[in-house]
């Protein structure tokens, strides 16, 4: 039931889109499959590498025809060795190379975070700016089911943490492929977090070139009583919380990070000087993760504005069990984002 909520809500409360020239609806894996193949074309630098990216068309099919297109040379097989291809894709991209390393789940990049933190991340402070790492690492993070404890974490405040790298965080067809596009041109190391729960999701995305600049957050839904902060598919918790709250008498507004570093708090301040009032809603576990830093930069940026203080909805200070029920309990969920909002919605009021 709560899994089949992402999918339900989706298409009526993310892909409202104006001033485009929009004539298809896609699914997300599509529309990171289209970012890579239209920079591939565009730069012979750009080349693909991960695990069952090429023979199998990927793990979850967001390469799906990459290797008839591009051959073995730029869409390449790797074994089953984390730290060995992201090592790999490290050496390449600091010889003039832009190498996309897909992750089959961020949990097992664990194992590359020495290639990600120690070298990627370093190169260019290293060099005295004398060379960069220009690289993207993607795949999915974050639960996707009962996957348990060693499938289901969340490592946007991980790499967001370390200088060098800047983290993208996003789940909207359009803006997966304008913000892939723009990472692959970037100069810097990009982790790209996705979610598997969310490759069938479909969007509108335009046809012909855009790109989505780095560092801006969007507004899901206006607002004028509580301010939502999320990212990755929370914020399709998030939009059905506000949709709930709505028909209760409270107005909120949705914001969606996009990119976690480097943080867009304007967007998030001018939100919070509105509505007065704001929960900062975090799949990732509460001890210093991305809803802490968010609440800092609010009460750094906005705490004249605030009326009640920051509240939050983490996922469960624990490590996640299998068991369907426990599931439900861990993560956020609309019910919890619901009573934070009442609850600060009767502090000052």
């Amino acid at each position: 039931m709560r899994f089949e909520l992402y999918f339900i809500i989706s298409r009526t409360l993310l892909n409202q889109r104006i001033n485009y020239n929009m004539s298809r609806e896609i699914a997300l894996r599509d529309a990171l499959r289209e970012a890579m193949t239209e920079e591939m074309r565009r730069d012979e630098s750009v080349f693909l590498m991960g695990e069952e990216v090429a023979e199998y068309n990927g793990a979850y099919k967001v390469s799906k025809g990459m290797l008839d297109e591009f051959g073995a040379r730029r869409v390449i097989d790797t074994p089953i060795s984390e730290l060995g291809f992201a090592g790999i894709g490290v050496g390449a991209a600091m010889n003039g190379l832009r190498p996309v390393i897909e992750f089959m789940t961020w949990n097992f990049a664990v194992l590359a975070f020495d290639q990600i933190v120690n070298n990627a991340a370093k190169t260019l402070s290293q060099s005295a700016g004398q060379f960069g790492c220009p690289i993207v690492f993607r795949g999915p993070s974050g639960a996707a089911g009962q996957l348990a404890q060693q499938h289901s974490q969340t490592f946007e405040s991980w790499m967001a943490n370390v200088p060098g790298l800047k983290v993208i965080s996003c789940i909207d067809p359009y803006d997966a492929k304008g913000l892939l596009k723009s990472a692959i041109r970037d100069d810097d190391p990009i982790c790209f977090m996705e979610s598997e729960m969310l490759y069938g999701m479909k969007g509108i995305v335009p046809e012909g070139e855009y790109l989505v600049p780095i560092g801006l957050a969007a507004v899901r839904k206006q607002g004028t009583d509580v301010t939502i902060v999320s990212y990755n598919k929370q914020v399709l918790t998030c939009l059905e919380a506000a949709k709930q709250l709505e028909a209760e008498g409270i107005s909120a507004e949705v914001i969606d990070l996009r990119t976690i570093r480097p943080l867009d708090h304007e967007t998030i301040v001018e939100s919070v000087k509105k509505t007065n009032r704001v929960i900062v809603v975090d799949e990732a576990w509460p001890f210093a993760g991305v809803s802490s830093e968010v609440a800092f930069e609010i009460q750094k940026y906005a705490f004249d504005y605030l009326d009640a203080p920051v509240a939050r909805v983490n996922s469960r200070d624990t490590s996640l069990p299998y068991s369907a029920p426990f599931v439900e309990e861990f993560l956020p969920n609309p019910a919890r984002i619901i009573k934070a909002a009442k609850e600060i919605s009767y502090i000052n009021s």
